[in-house]
């Protein structure tokens, strides 16, 4: 890849052109992550312009914050961030952008879409709307025939169903490339015939265990949880959004989420908004779900998130490698890393994070164009610069 900036020229100079077979390829991932819906077809999730939280402004000197015995500027540097925000107490206490990213700038999620639905389930189940013990075929019958049958929606939640499915990002073939272009964002071969997000998840027959058995990172349990949520409130999603979360929650500006060529969301992956707004996420979170007297989360579902999942199964799973020694768990598309004060997370492939750090008031929304999906050094870098900064601010 040659060092012509992306989309740049009118039109853009060949080297620098962003396209679907190539919009997750370094360099040029940095354009994509904050221009999706320019290359993919996406739903709007809309908020209530004249319904903001408000995020009043006090800033800390990054001076005074050492990361690995680096100065902050060094630390986002080395993570690729493209834009972050502390809230501390409410406040924003630093902000950050880089790579073209503006306050205003849209940037995908990957998986921290995931603990977004994972936040609508809860609300929706907490208003009986979802029963989360139920069998996803109760919902989805289509699937009678496929590797979910017996798993329920709570299994699918805490990633336990046994399916079997290799989420390498790496791979060149396999289920995970039909999952890619079934979602539309990989193109097809010629005279390949088109899928969609629906008919690929039939496509999962053969199971690698039991359901409610170890931690096993499947991303279409998420979309297909994001189908089930469909049929259950005969909404749409990005609909159900909007109302259950980023209206009410008092976001700034609209978000957006890819769909596939029928419609259908992609839930685990294709959530895209300001980095501010998905800080206000982590401060509904931070306020134990409630926003100016109103519960907007449910209480209760915050506290089965930071206490609920089991230690046991995660320590089994696919992910625990990436933070050795940790005693953590996954509940409900969320990580919580425990401790005297225990640490909420959700986690995307190429570095977006969003940290809650609910006992100090302490939330880090930050995205990132790491060039590798799951870096193991870029975790374990971003994890050390979390801590410090929540020792910072909890001085």
């Amino acid at each position: 890849m040659n060092d012509i900036a992306p989309m740049t020229g009118f039109p853009p100079a060949p080297g620098s052109q962003v396209t679907l077979a190539n919009w997750r390829t370094p360099p040029l991932h940095r354009w994509a992550f904050q221009h999706v819906r320019e290359i993919l077809p996406s739903a709007e999730i809309a908020n209530a312009p004249d319904d903001v939280q408000a995020l009043p402004e006090a800033p800390a000197d990054p001076g005074a914050l050492r990361i690995d015995g680096e100065d902050l500027a060094t630390f986002l540097a080395a993570t690729d961030t493209d834009g972050l925000v502390v809230l501390h107490d409410g406040r924003i206490v630093l902000e950050h952008y880089a790579n073209g990213m503006t306050v205003d700038t849209p940037h995908i999620l990957m998986s921290v879409s995931k603990s977004m639905l994972g936040l609508v389930a809860g609300i929706l189940a907490a208003r009986g709307g979802l029963d989360l013990a139920a069998p996803v075929t109760a919902l989805i019958p289509e699937l009678a025939g496929s590797a979910y049958r017996g798993a329920t929606l709570r299994q699918l939640l805490d990633m336990r169903a046994g399916i079997l499915f290799d989420e390498d990002y790496t791979a060149a073939s396999g289920a995970i490339i039909r999952y890619r272009k079934a979602q539309g964002w990989n193109p097809l071969d010629p005279g390949e015939k088109p899928s969609d997000l629906r008919s690929f998840f039939a496509s999962l027959t053969e199971t690698d265990g039991p359901h409610d058995g170890r931690f096993h990172y499947v991303s279409p349990n998420t979309d297909l949880l994001g189908w089930a949520i469909e049929r259950a409130s005969g909404v749409r999603y990005a609909d159900l959004v909007s109302a259950l979360l980023w209206r009410p929650m008092g976001a700034a500006r609209s978000a957006y989420i890819t769909v596939d060529r029928f419609g259908a969301p992609r839930c685990a992956g294709g959530f895209c908004a300001t980095t501010r707004d998905l800080a206000r996420v982590g401060l509904l979170i931070a306020q134990d779900g409630r926003r100016d007297g109103r519960q907007v989360i449910p209480a209760a579902w915050i506290a089965d998130l930071f206490g609920a999942g089991d230690r046991d199964a995660w320590a089994a799973g696919d992910f625990a490698h990436y933070f050795p020694g940790a005693d953590m768990h996954y509940r409900s598309k969320w990580y919580t890393l425990h401790g005297s004060a225990p640490l909420l997370f959700g986690l995307g492939v190429n570095g977006q994070n969003l940290f809650v750090d609910r006992a100090n008031g302490l939330v880090i929304a930050k995205f990132s164009s790491q060039p590798a999906a799951l870096d193991p050094g870029l975790i374990a870098r971003t994890m050390r610069g979390v801590a410090a900064l929540r020792a910072h601010f909890a001085a």
